[in-house]
């Protein structure tokens, strides 16, 4: 589908936040897709990911993770620097800020024309982690998680143990799939069975997938790339959101 693009400013508790919108050109009511980027928030590889989703028939919200800590139109860069402040940001906002933004987002969504009202989340990196946490409002129907980092560190700042993201699956309504490349030092073997098992003792509804692919295989700048593994997980987030926001 030929997509269009435009960006809103969101009014949030903890300050303005300016999201992209990608959706179909076409007339009608699509179903959502929050997607939430890396620590370097919206680069051009996360455009292209954004485009690509919207061009199979869905709204896409793409947000400005760290809205409250940089200036509006913030995009870091991927090198040492860019890396560490986004890293710094990363540690600084609180996780009970994520969920204010999602749900402005999902309030916006709800009051356009363009949206069903049926909306899911998807994200990479931290993104994953808070498409994840996103999950955990009842709104969220179907979430699609690429090697989603913290989760089983429980290291992002929160107002207690039983507010880590994790720790709270179990409100978790919709169905999650989750992507994780076996030769990612970020989430080690022993910190993706733990996500498993803590997943599956509480009665998540969801799919689980180990590739051989290294931490950022989705992006496509870089030498850790994997064009096909990544265009296998286009298709499988495609189908998930197909099948559970229509």
């Amino acid at each position: 589908m030929i997509i269009q693009r435009h960006n809103q400013t969101l009014s949030t508790p903890t300050g303005p936040m300016r999201v992209s919108v990608y959706r179909p050109v076409d007339d009608g009511a699509y179903p959502a897709i929050i997607f939430y980027s890396e620590i370097f928030q919206q680069t051009t590889p996360i455009i292209r990911s954004a485009q690509i989703m919207a061009g199979h028939g869905f709204v896409v919200l793409v947000p400005e993770i760290f809205h409250e800590l940089n200036p509006e139109g913030t995009v870091l860069a991927y090198d040492d620097a860019g890396k560490d402040k986004g890293n710094a940001d990363k540690f600084e906002k609180p996780l009970s800020s994520y969920d204010t933004d999602n749900q402005a987002m999902i309030d916006y969504l709800l009051t356009q024309d363009f949206c069903d009202g049926h909306i899911g989340a998807m994200g990479v990196c931290i993104g994953g982690h808070l498409a994840f946490r996103a999950a955990l409002n009842p709104q969220i129907k179907a979430t699609f998680c690429l090697y989603a980092t913290d989760l089983h560190s429980n290291t992002l700042p929160a107002d207690s143990e039983e507010d880590q993201t994790l720790a709270r699956c179990a409100e978790i309504q919709g169905e999650v799939t989750m992507i994780f490349g076996k030769q990612d030092p970020h989430v080690s073997p022993e910190g993706r069975q733990m996500i498993y098992q803590t997943m599956t003792e509480k009665g998540v509804n969801f799919t689980w997938h180990e590739f051989n692919a290294q931490h950022a295989f989705m992006r496509d700048e870089g030498d850790r790339y994997d064009a096909a593994l990544a265009l296998q997980s286009y298709r499988m987030a495609v189908d998930l959101f197909h099948q559970r926001l229509r």
